[in-house]
């Protein structure tokens, strides 16, 4: 019994450690990214120069079974994007893309927002000219 005991203690210790390192209580994990292939990110990446046209940002969901979320795509304090996403269930892995143009240099953030609590998460991305 004792060792029962100490499993599980082991437990639920592991699945603390790894929800500390999440972004947010809500997401497990949050990255731009080259692409999306079978709900992962491939080739996940801070800053691209401008030759790369499109970025995938990448988003896993957790316990917001029933509400709705957005990536609100962001540059130069305005809004260029609003991708809405229903959570249907307790891990929900979503993903939205913007073609970015080449003259559109500079930091881009894509914010996570939820329809109960607002902006919960937020990253940003650097987009540089291609030298």
């Amino acid at each position: 019994m004792k060792k029962i005991t100490i499993l599980i203690f082991c437990f639920f210790l592991s699945v603390n450690v790894f929800a500390d390192e999440w972004p947010h209580e809500n997401i497990s994990n949050a990255e731009f990214a080259l692409d999306v292939v079978d709900r992962i990110p491939i080739d996940i990446i801070e800053e691209h120069d401008n030759s790369l046209g499109k970025i995938y940002f990448f988003t896993n969901i957790r316990n917001l079974q029933g509400q709705s979320i957005t990536h609100r795509w962001i540059y130069k304090d305005k809004v260029m994007a609003d991708i809405v996403f229903d959570v249907k269930g307790p891990r929900w892995r979503v993903w939205s893309s913007k073609n970015l143009w080449h003259t559109w240099l500079g930091k881009w953030t894509v914010q996570v927002i939820t329809s109960e609590s607002g902006v919960i998460y937020e990253k940003e991305f650097n987009y540089i000219d291609k030298q």
